[in-house]
């Protein structure tokens, strides 16, 4: 068997434990976070609204302004939700990714599991040009559920092959091989939008920027109950996937079944890639930069820890990035993916560094 699917992502002998105290307090400090910046996120933007005047228009208080209330519920309130759970399946996501492959660059959009799903999402909005804009608009729980299907088919279908291939090429190889399948996947983008009328062209043109602030409330009962399914299932197989990082034959003299731990975490990878990418468009680098900050910040490979680590990670780091974009600039030029990229491409490059084999490109 190569090494894709034998060499550990962290080799965590040499460096000491993380105490539980430790542990105990980063967990309520990161929810802490969590709370201040999505907070935040309802307070801050072309319209200030303290953070006293916030908690009582959620809540319902009395004295909450009515201008106040409307805005945080109609604008910024979708937003956020979508910024909290996006940020946490993604990083879930990429963890799992990078366990099951073996592969520290692992991830939805490394993997060309994004750009998967971005095809997906491009046929049904051509889809929805031939049979006519009318038709999704009477039926808008289909036409949601259109678009979350057409992600989720594009996503698996790369991830079957990436799966196939993975068993035959290198570490470095199947990274290459999930970039070309982006590229490819964009090509094929272009070619099918071609045939598409201008008025959704840019429709989808607006939606490949990503960004959280294409989440409304109608998207939630399909957005939110996938996204669910795939967390709860990432924490239910913590423990074949601490197996398997040590070797199958060893996940085997344990009882768990390697075929059904595969499936599983690839159906979880899914439901968690292809929502956020459907209804936020694709977001870079989270899936990607989120396992490793947890895994520094913890000093641990233990998926016990590390699943809840990156969903409070995920959400703290997508709350904050989106944050920033929508802080009231006098000139709105920012993008969502480009704060990913300029905390993510740090991060990128010092995986790269400490890994002897691809300072090496060795195969």
């Amino acid at each position: 068997m190569n090494d894709t699917l034998s060499t550990p992502i962290v080799q965590t002998k040499s460096r000491p434990k993380l105490s539980s105290h430790s542990r105990i307090f980063l967990f309520p400090f990161l929810a802490a976070c969590v709370v201040l910046f999505f907070l935040l996120e309802l307070g801050i933007g072309s319209v200030y609204i303290p953070i006293s005047g916030v908690v009582s228009s959620l809540f319902g208080l009395e004295g909450a302004d009515d201008t106040w209330t409307k805005i945080i519920n109609e604008l910024r309130l979708p937003r956020t939700i979508a910024a909290a759970i996006g940020g946490a399946a993604l990083g879930t996501a990429g963890l799992q990714l990078q366990t099951l492959f073996k592969n520290p660059l692992a991830g939805p959009w490394a993997l060309g599991l994004t750009a998967g799903a971005q095809l997906g999402v491009a046929l049904v909005v051509t889809t929805a040009a031939v049979v006519g804009s009318s038709f999704l608009e009477n039926f808008a729980v289909l036409g949601n559920l259109s678009i979350v299907a057409g992600a989720m088919l594009g996503c698996l279908l790369v991830l079957l092959l990436i799966v196939a291939i993975s068993r035959k090429v290198s570490t470095i190889t199947l990274l290459i091989f999930g970039l070309m399948l982006g590229y490819l996947a964009q090509g094929l983008i272009s070619a099918i939008l071609h045939f598409t009328n201008q008025s959704q062209t840019k429709i989808y043109a607006g939606w490949n920027d990503g960004s959280f602030a294409g989440v409304y409330w109608e998207h939630f009962p399909i957005f939110i109950p996938l996204t669910l399914i795939g967390l709860v299932t990432a924490l239910l197989i913590s423990k074949p996937l601490n197996a398997l990082l040590l070797g199958e034959n060893y996940a085997r003299s344990l009882g768990i079944s390697i075929r059904n731990t595969r499936i599983i975490t690839l159906t979880s990878a899914v439901l968690l890639a292809a929502p956020v990418t459907a209804y936020c468009g694709p977001i870079l680098f989270l899936g990607l930069i989120i396992p490793h900050l947890a895994r520094g910040l913890f000093n641990t490979s233990d998926h016990k820890i590390l699943i809840p680590a990156v969903m409070l990670l995920g959400s703290l780091i997508a709350l904050a990035a989106d944050l920033f974009v929508h802080l009231p600039w006098e000139r709105h030029f920012l993008h969502l993916n480009a704060v990913n990229a300029l905390i993510g491409a740090p991060v990128v490059m010092w995986v790269i560094l400490r890994n002897k084999r691809m300072r090496a490109f060795e195969f």
